[in-house]
């Protein structure tokens, strides 16, 4: 706004109204601070209405503004429930979640206002930014003692919330109990369940969905991380057709999830054509290529992928030197590892972590070079971590050099104590050289830490229903069949090796 459209419109204010509504069209800081000053000229600003859109004002024109904001609010002698609502919305919004929390609690404190429907779930989402699990439940019981625990919008941010915190029972349970859902509760269900492992109990979750609601973008972003670690080829290739179907759009984030699930169930081909198929490619798309690439070993289209991107542009992040390397790691390509090793801050200022001085060691411990690998680790600018060691303990397993590898593992016991693995590792290098009291001994330690081995399970599809079932496992309600079938399935293979020997 101009300053002579300013001062036409400051001419023609007469009340509160006028005011806020200069203040909705106010397009940044420049036309803002004048508005403001008019405001205090017109001994305005103690008004609830115009602080409540001067605050809102504030925060919506930049994270950084809302100081501005709270002196506006806190220079207010008589505040109503829609200005509390409007500056704990700014908080929640900004990098200072916790302040909407003790903006609550004085409100509370205050006794004059009381919080309302909108009040809850801005108080819950800063809750869940910043981790604050009981102030969450607190204000989830404020919500519950004011009637308003039914209400769609402050139980969408509970499932939020306690999905944020780890507790994805209670979001379940949050969920299960809502009278009313709409797309949001389902996204936020589903995505809560994927981020927090809990994988299969995400894809039932869509099953759930479809007849009530279609999924959106949200879903399918949500969903394909999950379809990949399970492997669910099926539910995959439903959404990359409904994808189709719908118009939603095979673009970055959809394509580099549907790339990096078919890559997981081998089919990389269909994966190189979704890849190809994306018009605007971004690193998280040429990422998931790249890695896509590495895992099946394809070490020189992996590197064809990561020339295009640099020849493209697109700058590589952390993660996409992550990839990279680990494709040279797995086809012995250590010269040119090391070559991209060396760009990585000196050409594109991406700092190496500890997981890329990783990638490295087992680079040179998969090519048999544990001497360069011990050198590079004494050269380290950092101290090396447990991902570090790891790798190295990986290559003296496989190029049996148990001396070494006694000594990793006593320092990863260290770095890595609750790793079940590590002990497991040191236990059998101990076996190799014979040292059989070291062995009673890692074990003792196992016990006296309450340290276990996690077991191993395998993972069928049938029917568009996953059945996980382990060594020897007797839980399932159809395991004397099951067990029966494989019993008939070896006799029969039995019988077949005899008949081949005897031809």
């Amino acid at each position: 706004m101009s300053g002579r459209r300013f001062f036409s419109a400051c001419v023609q204010i007469r009340d509160s109204y006028d005011y806020a509504r200069l203040l909705r069209s106010s397009s940044g800081l420049q036309t803002l601070k004048p508005i403001h000053a008019q405001i205090l000229i017109a001994g305005l600003h103690q008004n609830p209405y115009v602080a409540a859109s001067l605050v809102s004002r504030y925060s919506d024109i930049g994270l950084t503004y809302i100081t501005d904001a709270r002196k506006v609010f806190d220079n207010l002698r008589q505040r109503d429930v829609v200005l509390y609502n409007v500056i704990i919305r700014g908080y929640a919004a900004s990098s200072l979640p916790a302040e909407a929390t003790v903006i609550y609690s004085e409100m509370l404190s205050s006794g004059a206002v009381r919080p309302n429907l909108y009040t809850y779930p801005f108080v819950i989402k800063a809750c869940a930014s910043g981790s604050h699990r009981k102030t969450g439940r607190a204000v989830h019981a404020h919500a519950i003692r004011a009637g308003a625990g039914e209400d769609l919008f402050i139980n969408n941010s509970l499932i939020a919330f306690y999905a944020k915190c780890a507790h994805v029972g209670t979001s379940k349970i949050v969920f299960d109990k809502m009278p009313h859902r709409d797309l949001v509760s389902w996204n936020s269900v589903i995505s809560g369940h994927a981020q927090n492992g809990y994988h299969y109990e995400a894809l039932l979750l869509l099953h759930r969905m479809l007849p009530e609601n279609l999924p959106d973008y949200v879903t399918l972003v949500s969903v394909l991380p999950v379809c990949m670690v399970l492997a669910a080829i099926a539910e995959g290739m439903w959404i990359h057709s409904y994808a189709l179907k719908r118009g939603i759009g095979v673009e970055a984030a959809v394509g580099s999830g549907l790339i990096e699930m078919y890559a997981n169930c081998g089919r990389l081909g269909v994966a190189r054509k979704v890849f190809d198929g994306i018009t605007e490619k971004n690193v998280v798309v040429y990422n998931s290529m790249v890695r896509a690439y590495g895992i099946h070993g394809h070490a020189s289209a992996a590197l064809e992928i990561f020339s295009e991107m640099l020849i493209g542009g697109i700058k590589p992040d952390s993660i996409c030197f992550v990839s990279i390397l680990s494709a040279c790691s797995h086809a012995g390509l250590v010269e040119q590892g090391f070559e991209i090793f060396d760009m990585m801050d000196a050409e594109y200022g991406v700092e190496k972590g500890q997981v890329h001085f990783a990638c490295m060691v087992d680079l040179l411990g998969r090519a048999g070079k544990l001497g360069r690998a011990l050198e590079f680790i004494e050269r380290m600018p950092m101290e090396p971590g447990r991902y570090v060691f790891g790798a190295l303990l990986g290559a003296c397993k496989a190029h049996k050099n148990a001396e070494l590898g006694v000594e990793v593992a006593n320092r990863l016991l260290v770095l890595d104590p609750g790793n079940a693995g590590r002990y497991a590792v040191l236990a059998k290098m101990y076996e190799d050289l014979g040292r059989w009291e070291e062995v009673a001994s890692v074990r003792k330690v196992m016990r006296d830490r309450a340290v276990r081995k996690e077991l191993g399970c395998s993972m069928v599809e049938v029917a568009a229903k996953f059945h996980t079932f382990g060594v020897e496992d007797e839980a399932h309600p159809m395991s004397f069949a099951i067990f029966d079938a494989l019993e008939r399935l070896q006799t029969m293979v039995d019988e077949e090796q005899k008949v081949a020997l005897l031809a």
